[in-house]
């Protein structure tokens, strides 16, 4: 009789499956190529300027191109400056201009020694220049003859662009009158509102501080619009052009150049001349 053959069952013991974790698998491969892709954007962004360089995305001949603008613009600052000996010389800034270090702001190609600032304050209705409170200091510690001015957004509301900026600048003795800076045409009004708007601003600025306003414009913009209406108004004109070499006898400033370099300040900067000598600026301060 034949033995059964009694055949065992194999007990398989299973290991139990790990979980999967945030750092395990495909997971973790992606998060350090994530890491490393965020790591390299980085870097090419502190060094941005100077991989443009090297992969000549600025080329030498935009460099050079660059170079020469500046070198003929300074030609043409120096002979403005030579003549306009005895006039005071002064500048105008506003957070494009970054952290100025206003204790080194003191004279123009090491000869001439800056006056007088204007600093802007306000924006249209609603926006304060971010370096005002800081400028505005900054120049008074530095025992320059300060002043503020109000870009005018033509399509905003005057009052409102005014009350902004009588709400932003305290003058005190010795300050400059107010400007208002205006530069563009209106987009949805017509002229006649537009200067309805400007003769609003000036007379709300004029009340509250007891002084006639400057305004600011290009010179264009002024024979255009300006020049016959508000004939009553001293003017402080922008011309930057090579022909024009001598303020007219009509500016009270003139804004003959926006590429000077000035000790303190990053950067280009404009550069204005006083249709007078110091003496004659101190009079026309706040008293």
């Amino acid at each position: 009789m034949k033995r059964k053959t009694v055949r065992r069952k194999t007990t398989v013991v299973r290991k139990p499956k790990k979980k999967a974790t945030v750092f395990s698998g495909k997971v973790l491969r992606y998060s350090i190529v994530a890491f490393f892709v965020l790591l390299i954007v980085a870097v090419g962004y502190h060094y941005r300027d100077g991989l443009a360089y090297y992969f000549s995305f600025k080329s030498d001949k935009i460099l050079r191109e660059e170079t020469e603008a500046k070198r003929i613009s300074d030609v043409r600052n120096y002979q403005v400056l030579e003549k306009h000996e005895g006039k005071s010389i002064g500048l105008d800034v506003s957070e494009y201009q970054g952290k100025i270090r206003w204790t080194y702001v003191d004279t123009l190609e090491h000869k001439y020694p800056l006056h007088f600032v204007f600093i802007r304050a306000t924006v249209g209705k609603d926006r304060k220049d971010r370096q005002f409170n800081k400028n505005w200091l900054g120049a008074k510690e530095n025992k320059m003859i300060r002043g503020a001015y109000h870009y005018y957004r033509p399509n905003e509301n005057s009052m409102e662009q005014a009350e902004l900026f009588i709400k932003t600048v305290t003058l005190q003795k010795g300050d400059l009158p107010p400007v208002l800076d205006i530069e563009k045409l209106p987009k949805n009004q017509s002229i006649e509102n537009l200067k309805l708007g400007l003769k609003r601003w000036l007379n709300a600025v004029e009340s509250h501080y007891g002084v006639k306003p400057i305004i600011y414009t290009g010179e264009r913009y002024y024979d255009d619009f300006l020049k016959e209406e508000f004939s009553d108004y001293l003017f402080w004109i922008a011309n930057y052009n090579f022909y024009r070499e001598e303020i007219a006898e009509d500016w009270l400033f003139w804004q003959f150049t926006e590429k000077a370099s000035v000790p303190g300040i990053k950067g280009n900067v404009d550069i204005n001349i006083y249709n007078g000598d110091l003496q004659q600026l101190r009079y026309i301060t706040v008293e």
